[in-house]
């Protein structure tokens, strides 16, 4: 089972405020944890929503919108995608990491969607167009 594990973004993450070096320093152990455990198979933080843009789509009609957004609570400071046996592994897992901002924060666990959860809408046509899109992505990234 795959999970993000999505930091939500506060004041200084929308501020662009980058992590002290004993952060960065205890956040390079857990995600070292992690690689030595088998479980990582991304993480990044994430630049302010300032800097970003979101597409809004009505019908065929595409609007963009540029950074920055409100309610900083409700916004993606950075992620991890794990791989773990189930929620209350990935669970554990939060519970193990560094308090990753100054003061509160909170950390998201979704599961990801596997190719079985959609069960007979993927067709087998669509399952084989999916493995191949995905090998094409890992060839990439060894490049």
């Amino acid at each position: 089972m795959r999970f993000m594990l999505l930091l939500k973004a506060d004041k200084n993450t929308e501020a662009g405020v980058l992590p002290s070096e004993e952060l960065l320093t205890e956040m390079g152990k857990y995600n070292e944890e992690l690689v030595k455990a088998g479980v990582l198979l991304a993480g990044e933080g994430l630049h302010p929503s300032s800097k970003g843009a979101r597409v809004k789509f009505s019908g065929g009609k595409r609007t963009v919108i540029d950074g920055p957004f409100t309610e900083a609570k409700e916004l993606i400071a950075g992620f991890w995608l794990i791989q773990v046996k189930s929620k209350e592994e990935a669970i554990e897992w939060v519970k193990r990491c560094p308090n990753p901002l100054e003061g509160e924060a909170e950390i998201e666990i979704r599961q990801v969607f596997e190719a079985e959860d959609f069960g007979p809408a993927l067709t087998p046509e669509l399952r084989e167009a999916e493995e191949r899109l995905r090998a094409q992505v890992a060839a990439k990234q060894k490049q």
